[in-house]
């Protein structure tokens, strides 16, 4: 298929190109870029008006299948994720069963492949059915196409077990993305403080957070292999990470819109849809995430899309679980919170949205080149409208943003030079 993209303001970080071109996409890559390209294609895409960046990569979501379908399954997940325009998407292994065999990771796989609407590359788990105590086969899982390892959604409390892991899955070029919660401090429903006591639940302490990614800061400088710390919330939590990056330590980490656009107030307003885990903060938190991505200490935003039915959501908060769902808010959420506020230019947003997710996963992906495959994410960023109930393309609703007006709306979705969504 032949694609013509004309006129859209192109931003790549990788080449630092931001300006109004052409794009012809040819054979699932980029043919070529250049200011007015005439040539007879299958169909021509006007993008007057229309920003133009390299597919956005969610290194950091959850599909529920196998398992728990009810809530998302992978085709539901993917659908989702394309309106939201993403091209790839990571979904952690917090399924049931786990993926901590090389046939239930294969599974997933085969099941992304038929779907076939986006990248898909799952985590395997770090430990045999989370349970932290006995290491998966790293080489095998990773042969089996496992992206990275997570026991995302419980932390690995055994430290010696987190160290060798980190230190295996380094020595195999892959990596851990540590889900960082101190259990003995993190009992509670939302953040401590004023909105917890007004509303009389226990509170989670940050430093529930905080000093689990010490504990994985100190095992990556120990042993100078990598470390990623997923989906920061906190001040101290970021100011950490600075510091180590300041000395070399090998340490990345990752960061959510809902961190950046909200703060526990939120749940005063939207109840257990606001309720996630990590918990919102203050906003000296939401602060310090913005000056995390401004500074370059935070690597990449991810959704950390977590779906959960109505029924399970609409208990009370100490009982409703924890996540929101976010592929089809978070590009509104960083226009709004980022791009708008003058904290970040579009430039920088891509890096942290595509390139560096790419180049953390070592993918061959995150930019707009010659050459290389097209996924492409073309959106209005002026648009804005009221998101509501019924536009939720994922299976779940759970979300604060339903009836909160939003700017920036996703055109196109480009996934291997084919065109799998349109607004």
């Amino acid at each position: 298929m032949t694609i013509l993209l004309k006129n859209g303001r192109v931003i790549d970080y990788k080449t630092q190109k931001d300006e109004v071109t052409d794009i012809l996409i040819k054979d699932n890559k980029v043919e070529k870029i250049a200011k007015d390209i005439n040539y007879k294609t299958d169909e021509i895409i006007d993008c007057k008006n229309l920003n133009i960046i390299p597919g956005m990569i969610d290194m950091h979501c959850h599909l529920r299948e196998p398992g728990f379908e009810y809530k998302e399954t992978i085709k539901t997940g993917a659908k989702s994720a394309v309106c939201g325009g993403f091209t790839t998407i990571c979904p952690m292994p917090n399924t049931k069963p786990t993926p901590d065999s090389a046939i239930i990771l294969q599974k997933i796989i085969n099941e992304a492949k038929r779907v076939n609407l986006c990248n898909i590359l799952p985590y395997s788990t770090v430990t045999k059915g989370e349970k932290g105590e006995e290491l998966v086969d790293f080489e095998k899982m990773k042969s089996a196409g496992a992206i990275g390892f997570s026991d995302d959604g419980m932390p690995v409390v055994n430290s010696k077990i987190m160290r060798e892991a980190m230190i295996k899955a380094d020595s195999i070029g892959s990596f851990v993305a540590s889900h960082c919660e101190e259990k003995s401090v993190s009992n509670g429903a939302i953040n401590a403080g004023k909105v917890a006591d007004k509303l009389e639940v226990e509170g989670v302490l940050p430093e529930a957070e905080e000093i689990m990614a010490a504990r994985e800061i100190v095992i990556s400088e120990t042993n100078n292999v990598r470390g990623h710390i997923c989906h920061i919330s906190t001040r101290t939590s970021k100011n950490m990470i600075r510091d180590a990056k300041k000395r070399g330590v090998k340490i990345t980490c990752e960061t959510c819109p809902h961190y950046f656009t909200f703060t526990v107030d939120e749940v005063l307003k939207s109840g257990a849809n606001a309720k996630m885990n990590p918990p919102l903060r203050e906003e000296k938190d939401r602060q310090a995430i913005i000056e995390g991505l401004k500074e370059g200490t935070i690597d990449a935003i991810i959704t950390d899309h977590a779906p959960h039915s109505e029924a399970e959501k609409d208990k009370e908060l100490s009982k409703a679980p924890n996540g929101i769902i976010g592929f089809e808010t978070a590009l509104s959420a960083e226009i709004m919170n980022l791009v708008d506020t003058g904290d970040l230019s579009y430039l920088d947003l891509v890096k942290v949205i595509s390139y560096n997710p790419a180049r953390l996963l070592k993918i061959d992906r995150g930019t707009i080149e010659e050459g290389k495959v097209a996924d492409i994410t073309i959106f209005d960023p002026n648009e804005r409208y009221i998101y509501t109930k019924n536009m939720i393309v994922s299976k779940s609703k759970n979300t604060p943003f339903i009836g909160k007006e939003l700017k920036g709306k996703v055109k196109y979705t480009i996934v291997n030079g084919n065109i799998v969504y349109k607004d």
